[in-house]
């Protein structure tokens, strides 16, 4: 992946918040979540870290690309560059 999107980033943006205020326990708990699954477990963090991108998305947040890597650098991604390849992230769709 040389493109991502940083949740933290995003998070701290979007609701206006401090660096310090985007651990991924804190913001759980400023969404009025608990932390499901085990503490540093890849699979439950990056299960709690969908649940706080499905939350954004709900509230009105545009995620995009925030992060890349360009000549082995970690580079921001303005918010002005236009959109490539794939369409931005929708809220997913439940089946009744």
């Amino acid at each position: 992946a040389k493109k991502w999107i940083n949740i933290r980033k995003s998070y701290g943006n979007f609701y206006k918040v401090p660096r310090n205020q985007t651990k991924l326990t804190i913001m759980l708990e400023n969404l009025g979540m608990n932390y499901d699954g085990r503490p540093h477990s890849g699979l439950d963090d990056s299960k709690n870290i969908a649940r706080i991108a499905i939350r954004m998305l709900q509230d009105g947040c545009d995620l995009r690309v925030n992060e890349r890597i360009h000549g082995g650098q970690l580079m921001t991604v303005s918010p002005s560059v236009p959109l490539e390849g794939a369409p931005a992230p929708q809220m997913p769709r439940y089946r009744n």
